[in-house]
């Protein structure tokens, strides 16, 4: 049985509470591997890429790019 392991908007930094999610580095379906670049998000002082926490297939929710997202918001999940 697979199991769905959560992507989200992550913490960048102690005083940030929303990130503007950039783009997908990868497509919808693509298998990665834990610790691949998969999306890239951006606050006011910086970029970051950010690691897939499992392997599996990623498939990619409704974040749209150039939209700010709270902390912690799914932006899509990987199947393992």
């Amino acid at each position: 049985m697979s199991e769905r392991v959560s992507v989200a908007i992550p913490k960048v930094a102690m005083s940030v509470e929303e990130a503007v999610f950039v783009e997908w580095l990868v497509p919808d379906g693509a298998t990665v591997q834990e610790g691949d670049n998969i999306y890239s998000v951006a606050t006011d002082k910086t970029d970051v890429d950010v690691e897939a926490a499992a392997s599996g297939v990623l498939r990619h929710g409704t974040a749209e790019p150039e939209e700010t997202y709270p902390v912690g918001t799914e932006i899509g999940y990987i199947e393992t």
